[in-house]
């Protein structure tokens, strides 16, 4: 990768982002849990959230990832309260087909999401991009199942 490309790719807003990611921690009591690990890079990030009926109420995020993951989750976390299963898989299709098929960006509430669209070019690191909706998704499908056990 060349050094004009790096600029390009780790822009100082994603930088901003990387290091100002929302709903850090762990959630007690969460209703779902998840955690997901890019095999290529190793990122990872566990989600913990909490429903009131078919939205996310509550939400924290253990991000261990590099910058443009770091980036995803931020955008991730300032946008994931309120939001249902459905709006968070919606994203999750827009953001892989932005970054895999030149798509648009994701709509709102992730439209935040439209700052990782210089990573299309580096396909090895969609992965750890595309770790915080995956980890809540599962999250979101652990907390259902619980609910109907």
């Amino acid at each position: 990768m060349a050094d004009a490309d790096l600029v390009k790719l780790y822009s100082g807003r994603i930088l901003e982002l990387a290091a100002d990611i929302p709903h850090l921690g762990r959630l007690a009591g969460a209703h779902g849990t998840a955690r997901k690990r890019s095999p290529l890079c190793g990122s990872t990030v566990t989600v913990d959230l909490a429903l009131t009926g078919d939205r996310i109420a509550d939400y924290r995020q253990d991000v261990k990832a590099c910058a443009l993951g770091q980036a995803a989750a931020s955008v991730v976390g300032g946008a994931v309260i309120g939001t249902t299963r459905d709006q968070v898989a919606t994203a999750r299709a827009e953001l892989e087909a932005m970054l895999k098929r030149g798509g648009p960006a994701p709509s709102a509430p992730f439209h935040g999401l439209e700052v990782l669209m210089p990573a299309r070019d580096y396909a090895n690191r969609h992965a750890s991009i595309l770790l915080a909706l995956d980890a809540t998704l599962e999250a979101f499908d652990a907390a259902r199942a619980a609910q109907s056990a």
